[in-house]
């Protein structure tokens, strides 16, 4: 009841006050209309007495700090060296769903018992304000890490040498692309990062964006760590020099010990008579490491031997040129084996480490 009498009486005052304002007019600066201002109020209230102004305006102090409460930024930053974790709910031993990393920030959903609820990119979950920075301290943060970008607003944008239509165009970008701000040079050309070097865009293609970098999920990372365990085993091990005959030998052994795997199982194997190729604890020939003591049983009992006299199948040679020119799916591995107890790569029926 007295909330709704003071939001009543302060709708009164302020209805009353803005249909005085042209009275106020002879007020000559500021300061003189506040006080006339409040004259006015403590008059409306109670005219007879000084206590009913100041019971006025602490009504009207305490809506306007209500209303700067409300105003508060909800940003959050991380304050913290490497990452934090996220968890699902306000406890330090609930379950983890992602890690917001130094310079990361994000968005207050909720906050309870020394807990913050935030959403930062695809990342919503609970951080220990331990480790939060919030209000002036999360923007100097936010301001000191984070970049202007400009979004791509056209189906294809072209980046000039030169702040000028007739300019060289040294690139196009599509739509929904992002790029690094280096300065906003006037109200139709802004400075960008391209590839390293200064482009100059049309301000009107596109819109300035504050960008902050987000935590990420625990799904996220498990997907990221994947490719890049992907992106190592395949990277390109650089290409070595060899003759018709090694190609044809190497073809051989992946024949004898892959031959009914697929084509993945051959390339393994391929790569790793090449990874021994350039490992300095090996021969630095394909001969030299396929028939080295106690290393491959088909090339010590014979059959690598009789299989190169013969036709070997496409796929090995394919496999084999492949190794050669530095491809691999087992990244820098040097031995396989039947699939058993020993850990490793999995591929077909044979284990690569």
């Amino acid at each position: 009841m007295r909330q709704k009498y003071k939001l009543l009486l302060v709708s009164l005052i302020l209805g009353i006050c803005l249909c005085s304002l042209p009275l106020k007019a002879q007020a000559t600066n500021r300061n003189d209309y506040l006080d006339s201002l409040n004259v006015g109020v403590a008059q409306i209230v109670d005219p007879t007495g000084r206590a009913a102004s100041e019971e006025a305006v602490r009504e009207l102090t305490e809506v306007s700090e209500a209303n700067d409460a409300e105003k508060e930024t909800d940003l959050v930053m991380a304050n913290v060296q490497v990452a934090m974790n996220v968890r699902a709910e306000a406890d330090g031993e609930s379950e983890k769903v992602g890690l917001l990393y130094k310079d990361c920030g994000g968005r207050i959903l909720e906050r309870k018992d020394g807990w913050t609820r935030l959403r930062s990119g695809d990342l919503v979950g609970w951080a220990s304000d331990e480790y939060l920075l919030f209000g002036e301290d999360a923007e100097d943060l936010a301001n000191d890490v984070g970049n202007l970008i400009v979004q791509i607003e056209t189906d294809t944008l072209c980046v000039r040498k030169d702040p000028e239509t007739e300019a060289e165009a040294v690139g196009f970008i599509p739509r929904d692309e992002e790029l690094e701000i280096i300065e906003v040079l006037d109200e139709e050309w802004i400075s960008v990062d391209y590839e390293g070097e200064t482009g100059y865009v049309s301000a009107e293609y596109v819109n300035i964006d504050f960008h902050i970098d987000e935590g990420e999920t625990l799904i996220a990372i498990q997907k990221r760590e994947e490719e890049e365990r992907k992106a190592k085993l395949t990277a390109n091990r650089g290409a070595v020099v060899v003759g018709g005959d090694d190609t044809r030998l190497l073809a051989a052994l992946i024949y004898c010990e892959a031959g009914i795997e697929t084509y993945n199982g051959k390339l393994a194997v391929g790569a790793v008579v090449m990874n021994r190729v350039r490992s300095a604890a090996y021969p630095n020939t394909i001969s030299g490491v396929i028939f080295a003591s106690g290393q491959f049983t088909p090339a010590l009992n014979g059959k690598v031997a009789r299989v190169y006299g013969g036709d070997i199948p496409e796929s090995c040679w394919e496999a084999a040129r492949a190794a050669i020119n530095g491809e691999t799916n087992v990244g820098d591995a040097t031995h396989f084996r039947r699939a058993g107890n020993h850990e490793g790569l999995l591929i077909d029926r044979q284990v690569f480490w």
